[in-house]
This record gives structure tokens, C-alpha cells and sequence, in this order.
């Protein structure tokens, strides 16, 4: 059996038959891809092949010659079903790097984006700007999913001992295995809805909040729509009640000086400025992803630290 669209430019073997290389099966699936309108087709294919054959990007080139046997084409032609099915590569493969960090995910965890690496660099320059990462400071990460931007930040803050919380014990199981396989032992997990369950004071607080607004899920792309928890996208009639959540109870949380930095969706940050001024937070100007989309927000807690 060969992968779909298998490459027909390959060898024949000495029966006749198509031989399916590892670099042929993989440019025929980039071609698949791109075909069925996949942004990043080539990418996907390596990985896709890379995973089936527990190679990295080195060894596929450096096993490019090598003859695909009937299992690793049959696998390889499984995933692809998956992928055109609008399935998120990193969910078939159940990994996505974030903050040159690999995380674990599955169906109870949302995939870590790398536009929310903007919370982790906005986080960092506010610790800079202070006294530096030595330091020993406390962090909470509020829906921390599979534990990407705490484990990312404590990764960087030698001295920082973190705690993240989840309404979901299957994603919290999985922040706990992320953080023993990047050897992180500073992180503690905890069961509550958002900083019910904590008591301060802490220098930082980030969170990367469910911001759709309920009614616009059903018009997300399908790789989100039917992928993601939707507990991890539903933010409620206008998108913000999280980050009323988060206003009510972090500010008793922070010491002086600290900071809380958030995603924000597109066009949300006046909303969200409003709200954390409300609740007697400074917020900053925003900072922009890739893209030119405020993505990060901060506010700080007035006094000194």
C-alpha cells in the first residue's frame, strides 16, 4: 500500500512495483497538502513522515533514499486522512514545540500557539525591567492547559517557583508530565477555576484565557472549532468574561509592582484595559504579535516592591 498521491517518479523495484522512498513519500504528501489548501504543507508532510518514522529533520534527509516498507506507508496514509480531515498536525502527533520547549497535548489540552510566546516575552522584559531573572519569585499561570507558559517562563527564572491551575484534571495530568519531561520540578498544579484555589502574594500572574466570543465558535477554522476544548475557547456572550474573572480576584493576589500579562484576542485590548483600570490595575500599551494583532496585555499593581 503507498501513501496517497504516492510519488510515481521513484524507483521500480525488481518486480516492477513502485518503491515509495521516505523523501518521495513526503513530497507527495507536501503536494497533497498544499492541494487540499494547507497552509504550511510542506511542514506538516515532514512532520507527519518524521513522526511515523521517529526521525528528526536531519534523518529524514539523511534517510531520504531509504524504501518505505507497506506498515509505514499504510501509517503515513492513516495520518494524512487525519490532517485533510482539518485534524491539527500537532494533535496527530501529539506534540507542539513552544518556546523551543516540546509539550505533550491531547484532546482535554489546547495546542500552544506561538503567537501566546508574546505573553512569555512580555512577562520577561516586565522581570528584566524589575531586578532581573535571578531573583526568586512566585508565578501563576491561571488555565494552564499543558503547561506552556509557566513551564516556558520558569525554563528562563532559575530561581522562580511556579503554580498553574485548570478546571480539568485530564490537561493538569498532562502540564504534570510536561514539566518532568522538560525536568522542571519547580511547577505545582492545582484543580481550581482560574485563582480560586490560590493565595498570594505572587510577583507574576499570566494566563492565556478562553477570549471567543460564544456565538463566533461556529464560524472558527475547523482545525479549531472541532479540535480545541471548547472550554478552552469559550469566553462567554462578549469574549471578556474571563478577564472579569481574572480582575476580581488576581489584584488581592499580586505584591506590589507585580504584574499580570494576558492574551488578548484581536481588537480586545480597550476592553481589556478597562477592565483591569477597574479593578485598580495600571494596564501598559499592548504588544503586537508577528502578525501586527495586540496579542499581549499587562497591567501592574500600584506600590513598590
Amino acid at each position: 500500500m503507498t501513501t496517497p498521491g504516492a510519488d510515481t517518479a521513484v524507483r521500480p523495484d525488481n518486480d516492477g512495483a513502485t518503491v515509495v522512498t521516505v523523501a518521495g513519500a513526503r513530497r507527495a504528501l507536501a503536494k497533497q497538502f498544499s492541494a487540499a489548501g494547507i497552509e504550511f504543507a510542506e511542514l506538516d508532510a515532514r512532520l507527519v513522515v518524521g513522526h511515523v518514522l521517529s526521525l528528526d529533520h536531519a534523518a529524514l534527509i539523511a534517510c531520504g533514499a531509504r524504501t518505505l516498507d507497506a506498515a509505514e506507508q499504510a501509517k503515513i496514509a492513516e495520518l494524512a486522512r487525519r490532517r485533510l480531515a482539518h485534524e491539527p498536525v500537532a494533535r496527530i502527533i501529539g506534540c507542539k514545540e513552544f518556546w523551543s520547549l516540546p509539550f505533550r497535548i491531547d484532546a482535554a489540552t489546547f495546542v500552544p500557539r506561538p503567537e501566546t510566546e508574546m505573553v512569555v516575552e512580555t512577562a520577561l522584559a516586565a522581570i528584566d525591567a524589575a531586578a532581573g531573572r535571578s531573583r526568586k519569585l512566585r508565578i501563576a499561570d491561571l488555565g494552564t492547559g499543558s503547561g506552556a507558559l509557566l513551564l516556558a517562563l520558569l525554563a528562563e527564572l532559575p530561581a522562580a517557583f511556579g503554580v498553574g491551575t485548570d478546571l480539568s484534571p485530564s490537561a493538569l495530568r498532562v502540564a504534570r508530565d510536561n514539566a518532568q519531561r522538560v525536568g522542571l520540578s519547580r511547577a505545582n498544579f492545582v484543580a481550581c477555576d482560574m485563582a480560586s484555589a490560590l493565595s498570594g502574594p505572587f510577583d507574576l500572574v499570566v494566563s492565556n484565557p478562553p477570549y471567543i466570543a460564544s456565538g463566533d465558535i461556529a464560524a472558527l477554522a475547523p482545525d479549531v472549532r472541532d479540535f480545541d476544548p471548547l472550554m478552552a475557547l469559550d469566553g462567554g456572550t462578549d469574549g471578556l468574561a474571563c478577564y472579569r474573572a481574572i480582575a476580581a480576584s488576581v489584584p488581592a493576589l499580586l505584591k506590589p509592582g507585580g504584574a499580570l500579562v494576558v492574551e488578548i484576542g484581536a481588537g480586545q485590548s480597550p476592553a481589556v484595559a478597562a477592565i483591569f483600570a477597574a479593578a485598580g490595575l495600571a494596564p501598559s500599551p499592548p504588544r503586537a504579535d508577528l502578525n501586527g494583532v495586540a496579542r499581549a496585555l499587562m497591567a501592574t499593581k500600584y506600590g513598590d516592591t
